[in-house]
């Protein structure tokens, strides 16, 4: 992994193991809804949405990897998509995620508004969409892409200094 790298996210379905303790305050004592409610902008209830089964990245990743070579992943779970890429990270190296590069789902742009969470809050607690990143070469991109039978999105890139992640919009 070095600086110019581009940083891939794999959709998620949901929370995850991400911020449940969190979520149950925001959406059940603060908004007061209920497992039935209607999520604004989803198709399913809250309920479902919460109960949505965790998906297992490794068949796609390995899928990739016969094609592209991943030059590392992260599962994004507690810590979100600040603290857990950084764990890939050689040192002297960080990375920047661009805000707006993927659609951020229904369940959590409640949760930021039911919550009037901070930025850096949302992306420390909840995976915010992305389940998962891989870093590959700019080059494999697009093969890493025509892999997948789902969406990815090109969230960001690793740029020189600290293992850690910054944001811009």
């Amino acid at each position: 992994i070095r600086p110019g790298d581009v940083i891939l996210g794999l959709p998620s379905n949901g929370l995850q193991t991400n911020g449940y303790t969190l979520a149950r305050d925001i959406l059940f004592k603060k908004a007061r809804l209920g497992m039935g409610s209607r999520v604004p902008g989803a198709s399913q209830k809250l309920g479902e949405l919460l109960m949505a089964v965790h998906p297992n990245y490794r068949q796609a990743l390995l899928k990739i990897g016969k094609r592209v070579k991943i030059k590392g992943a992260a599962h994004i779970t507690g810590g979100g998509l600040i603290d857990n890429p950084p764990r890939i990270f050689p040192r002297g190296t960080g990375a920047e995620i661009r805000l707006g590069s993927w659609t951020v789902p229904p369940l959590f742009r409640l949760l930021v508004e039911k919550g009037r969470l901070k930025t850096a809050e949302a992306y420390r607690t909840f995976n915010m969409g992305i389940g998962m990143i891989a870093v590959v070469e700019p080059s494999k991109v697009d093969a890493f892409t025509a892999t997948l039978k789902t969406p990815s999105y090109k969230i960001g890139k690793i740029i020189p200094g600290e293992q850690k992640v910054s944001y811009r919009a």
